[in-house]
């Protein structure tokens, strides 16, 4: 097998849907973009976003949008909204999406260790 050669990709999220911005990082972070392409293999890039303060949160999904959080125990189920993690942090916003698009496996954990922030 060879080696594989990783290049580091910038994305300016700036005016960006983030659902949008997430597919492209996903699509860059998993190699699907390259010619010797196998989904067996982790033959993807490191992609690094800046600007994430400002990109653009479409409809009302600060407010609607909840994320979920379950502790196992009774009564333990905590959700927040979209809104109230972005004002702590806008970087677990694209983290959470970018991790739930890629392919469920072991490649998951490995790619995303490739996705940085600015």
């Amino acid at each position: 097998m060879k080696n594989v050669i990783r290049k580091i990709h910038t994305i300016d999220a700036t005016d960006k849907a983030i659902g949008r911005l997430a597919t492209e990082a996903v699509r860059l972070l998993s190699g699907k973009h390259k010619v010797e392409y196998v989904p067996y293999l982790d033959q993807g890039d490191i992609v690094i976003v800046k600007n994430l303060e400002k990109v653009k949160i479409t409809g009302q999904k600060l407010t609607q949008k909840k994320y979920y959080h379950y502790s196992g125990y009774p009564g333990g189920m905590k959700t927040r909204t979209m809104g109230k993690i972005f004002v702590k942090n806008p970087q677990d916003v694209l983290h959470r999406a970018v991790y739930n698009m890629l392919p469920k496996n072991q490649l998951r954990r490995g790619m995303i260790k490739r996705l940085k922030f600015i």
